[in-house]
């Protein structure tokens, strides 16, 4: 029987009819990426394909070198059957994300696998510097494939904030590099340096498809989903795809109020300002300690501990506060939260936030649950590389559409 979150994934099933032939070779593609390696009658039965249409179809994506057959495994009675799964280096895709402190390129494979990671790390994203480093770095991972697999480097993504220039008082940099970033068109930067395609999507997007495709999306139909980096930020879920909303901003989490307006020229303070790992960074700071403890195991440790308790209990309030709010809004069935942060230090974080949630009234609302994140710190650049694998191989491509035109 088919998973209920992975039937989704499948809608609609494959067509007998002509001039279906690359629809239906997308559709056994998704079925293997699901399911994992199925013999062929196997294939015929979940996508409901005839066994010829599907014979015909695996022997000419076996040609094309993108799946492989496996040992043959023996029943009480017949042929041996034989399972067919991907070929991880069938295709190549990179992903790029560009982050208010980092810069990470991520090369995965055609399973979905991270193989090769490059890094580099700033106080503020220079872009008279960073493309020069994304080339470079490019390079390098071009260079580990070697020119056979090379050849198969089939897409590019890149996931980045929509407004990179902004906050540049509080993240410490110069009001004229921050401006250049208007200027900048981020995917025309990046296709410059490539001869593959290049897509572009908001960064919490990009983790956000890396989560719905590889994590609890594939169980989960409905959630609001909330990353905390360097800025906290998130993405919206409903019925089992991204909603970009108008301007590409839906689930825009930093930007909500945490207090009312009360006049006088007294604004309130936005979620980003209680809960991003940058406040805990500047906590550190303030004590005298370094503050890139706040990415790593450093953070539960003394002496960094006392000023990581004060972060967590102001994110954990505030960002209950949000999700308070947006559940009485659209009803969610969960809510998944990730960070860049440690993975102690995010179920710590998911701990305080379940205990919040308990102190409001969910009187005419339910209450949703609260889920930690699957892919964690790589979850932008997982995503980021998901977008040009999905768009190419994937049956259901109006999903990434939107994604991408929003951005």
């Amino acid at each position: 029987m088919t998973p209920r979150g992975d039937a989704a994934w499948l809608r609609p099933r494959g067509s007998n009819q002509s001039g279906m032939s690359q629809y239906n070779e997308r559709v056994l593609l998704q079925a293997i990426r699901l399911h994992g390696s199925m013999p062929k009658a196997g294939l015929a039965r979940l996508t409901r394909l005839s066994t010829q249409t599907v014979a015909l179809i695996i022997d000419r994506l076996l040609d094309e070198g993108l799946v492989r057959k496996c040992a043959p495994q023996r029943g009480k009675v017949g042929q041996p059957s034989v399972p067919i799964t991907l070929n991880p280096d069938g295709a190549w895709f990179i992903g790029i994300k560009i982050g208010r402190r980092s810069v990470d390129l991520l090369l995965v494979d055609f399973c979905g696998q991270v193989r090769e990671r490059r890094s580099a790390a700033y106080r503020y994203p220079d872009p008279d510097l960073l493309f020069g480093q994304i080339g470079a770095q490019l390079q390098s991972l071009r260079g580990s494939l070697g020119p056979g697999r090379a050849a198969r480097l089939s897409g590019i993504g890149v996931a980045a904030p929509l407004g990179l220039g902004g906050w540049q008082a509080v993240l410490g940099g110069a009001a004229p590099q921050a401006g250049r970033w208007e200027q900048v068109d981020i995917r025309a930067e990046v296709q410059a340096l490539s001869e593959v395609p290049v897509v572009f999507a908001k960064d919490t997007m990009a983790a956000c498809v890396a989560e719905l495709v590889a994590g609890h999306g594939r169980s989960v139909h409905s959630f609001l989903y909330i990353f905390v980096g360097t800025f906290i930020g998130g993405a919206l879920v409903l019925n089992s795809g991204v909603h970009a909303g108008l301007k590409g901003n839906a689930g825009a989490l930093g930007s909500l109020p945490l207090a009312l307006a009360c006049g006088g020229g007294d604004v309130p303070g936005q979620l980003l300002s209680a809960a991003s790992l940058f406040t805990l960074e500047q906590l550190y700071a303030a004590a005298g300690l370094d503050d890139s403890a706040a990415y790593d195991a450093r953070a539960l440790q003394a002496p960094w501990l006392a000023h990581t308790q004060t972060w967590l209990d102001g994110a954990a309030r505030a960002i209950a506060l949000a999700l308070c709010n947006a559940n009485c809004l659209l009803d969610l069935d969960q809510a998944v939260l990730d960070s860049s942060g440690h993975p102690a230090l995010l179920a710590r974080l998911l701990e305080r936030t379940a205990q919040a949630l308990a102190q409001y009234s969910w009187e005419g609302v339910r209450r949703p649950s609260l889920l930690g994140g699957v892919i964690g710190a790589d979850a932008r650049a997982v995503g980021a590389a998901l977008l040009p694998l999905h768009a190419n191989f994937a049956p259901d491509r109006e999903l990434f559409l939107k994604i991408l035109n929003a951005a």
